[in-house]
């Protein structure tokens, strides 16, 4: 009786074991999955980059008959406003249909899909992004995750965090964008702690909604660590959520005090994007929610 109660209590203690487990997606290729708002089926883009409310296509928001709510959504690029709208109703990505709030605009977040969600929204515990087949030399790092604040608190997402000259950064993992880019603040923060300058003509780079804003090449002195990826070149937006002119030019005098300060510059907005000229170097970036990580995986 003893050895049968052993087993039985073995038995129990590994079914407990197993449903405390914890559940995990599997993303692969362009991410589409199929999903319903509203009862209505659509099809859409799971994006590691993308927010943690479901952003809808505007026609799709209209088949699925929804009306705007009391909350209006607003998403700033710069001096670009797109103003939106957004309801409560009933969505399964799933794991099952729940009652949550979607934002929709006049122009689609990403082209070719019903709608697009981050791994914030979804009901599996880990989330893992499969790149592409693994390579030799690989490493795998771990990232504290943060979420991105915004309307009704952490919408804007899940983001990585790294460390520039004992100030902490956010980095969000942008597989729609060939550039890694930072924003203007964030580009005076690295290039500052590790020796940035500007270099070439300006440029024009697509940031989200398809809004155009002029960015330029940021080449390090020393390279900014995101877990197993040194990054030493990037792009930086020259004008937006700070201003970036502070940074040195490529002709411009290396013994020349380049970056002054003056009022306390606000960082809340500060953001570096890691665009596929980095994220081709991984295999997988897994979302580990209870764990609170981001584990790359990159050779």
């Amino acid at each position: 009786m003893i050895r049968i109660s052993g087993i039985l209590l073995l038995g129990a203690a590994l079914l407990v074991a197993a449903a405390d487990a914890p559940r995990e997606r599997v993303v692969t290729g362009e991410g589409f999955a199929p999903a319903t708002v509203a009862n209505v089926p659509g099809r859409f883009i799971i994006d590691p980059g993308a927010p943690s409310m479901p952003m809808l296509a505007p026609d799709f928001a209209a088949r699925a008959g929804l009306r705007p709510g009391m909350f209006a959504m607003r998403y700033l690029i710069g001096p670009v406003t797109i103003d939106g709208s957004s309801a409560v109703t009933r969505i399964d990505t799933g794991g099952g249909a729940r009652k949550r709030r979607v934002a929709w605009s006049v122009k689609a977040y990403a082209a070719g899909a019903d709608g697009v969600v981050g791994p914030g929204f979804l009901v599996e515990d880990v989330v893992r992004f499969v790149l592409r087949p693994a390579r030799a030399g690989e490493r795998t790092v771990s990232l504290p995750m943060v979420e991105s604040g915004g309307l009704l608190g952490g919408w804007g997402g899940l983001l990585a965090q790294v460390d520039v000259g004992g100030q902490p950064l956010k980095v969000r993992f942008d597989l729609r964008h060939q550039r890694s880019l930072a924003t203007a603040g964030a580009g005076i923060a690295i290039a500052t702690a590790l020796g940035g300058r500007t270099e070439g003509a300006p440029e024009s780079a697509e940031i989200a909604f398809g809004v155009e804003r002029p960015v330029r090449r940021l080449r390090l002195a020393r390279p900014l660590m995101v877990g197993p990826l040194a990054v030493d070149r990037l792009f930086v937006r020259v004008a937006d959520f700070g201003d970036a002119s502070a940074i040195a030019d490529e002709h411009d005098d290396p013994d020349e005090v380049v970056v002054t300060v003056g009022k306390k510059r606000k960082t809340g907005r500060d953001r570096l994007n890691l665009g596929l000229d980095q994220l081709d170097r991984c295999s997988s970036i897994i979302f580990d929610k209870p764990a609170r990580q981001i584990r790359l995986t990159c050779a």
